[in-house]
């Protein structure tokens, strides 16, 4: 057989359920062919968009949770500067999952959102993957190192007031850490200071040898791992 004209069959990705846009925020939504065991709202890092973590959202949806990824103000398809309103978006997005314990998981800056969000929307669980914090995101702002557009004077201010140490010194939800040693823009020092001044029974923190900033969140077996916390989370609650 001629194999310049051989046929080859390639597995097609599991697309969204849903592409759309809700109150200027674009997401996109998978749904699992059941009932759905959990609800996540996954979140993207500065700079990023949805589509960075349709990975995770087809894992999510595979095994049994519905799933929505969406762009933060500022970024990809989604109208409006990034502002105070970023916990106030999660709980938006969050609205249009199916009825189920809602799961947070974010990267980078969308870790220190999933982490201010979790306990103010009564979430089962939360995974933060080298989560950034507030002190990361006022310096890489003021720097103007971030290129997504943002109301940098009500931005800041939602900074200011919101010490991710200080929350998880409060926060009772089970949170998963996972970070690369590697890591060259934010430390893994903050997410072992982060679990350090946790006050929640269950946390974990799992560092990775080596990596880089992006690595940890397009890992299979971590996602994996990810899950895997989530569903005894679950079954614990």
């Amino acid at each position: 057989m001629d194999l310049l004209n051989r046929r080859v069959d390639r597995p097609v990705p599991d697309r969204p359920a849903r592409v759309d846009s809700h109150d200027g925020l674009a997401y996109a939504l998978w749904l699992p062919d059941g009932e759905p065991r959990g609800s996540v709202v996954i979140l993207h890092g500065a700079g990023s968009a949805k589509e960075s973590h349709f990975d995770f959202g087809r894992m999510a949806r595979a095994a049994g949770y519905a799933a929505l990824a969406f762009d933060q103000r500022g970024h990809g398809e989604s109208s409006g500067p990034m502002d105070g309103r970023m916990v106030t978006d999660v709980a938006t997005m969050a609205a249009l999952l199916p009825p189920a314990p809602l799961v947070l998981r974010g990267s980078s800056m969308g870790g220190y959102v999933a982490l201010l969000a979790a306990a103010e929307l009564d979430a089962a669980a939360v995974v933060a993957i080298c989560p950034a914090g507030a002190e990361h995101l006022l310096r890489g702002l003021r720097s103007g190192r971030f290129d997504f557009h943002a109301d940098r004077f009500e931005l800041e201010r939602f900074l200011e007031t919101h010490d991710l140490m200080e929350t998880v010194a409060g926060l009772r939800t089970p949170m998963l850490l996972l970070h690369a040693r590697g890591d060259e823009q934010i430390p893994v020092d903050h997410s072992e200071a982060l679990l350090g001044a946790a006050g929640m029974p269950v946390k974990r923190l799992i560092a990775l040898p080596g990596g880089h900033h992006r690595s940890v969140q397009h890992d299979a077996e971590l996602q994996g791992e990810a899950l895997r916390f989530v569903d005894r989370a679950l079954l614990a609650r």
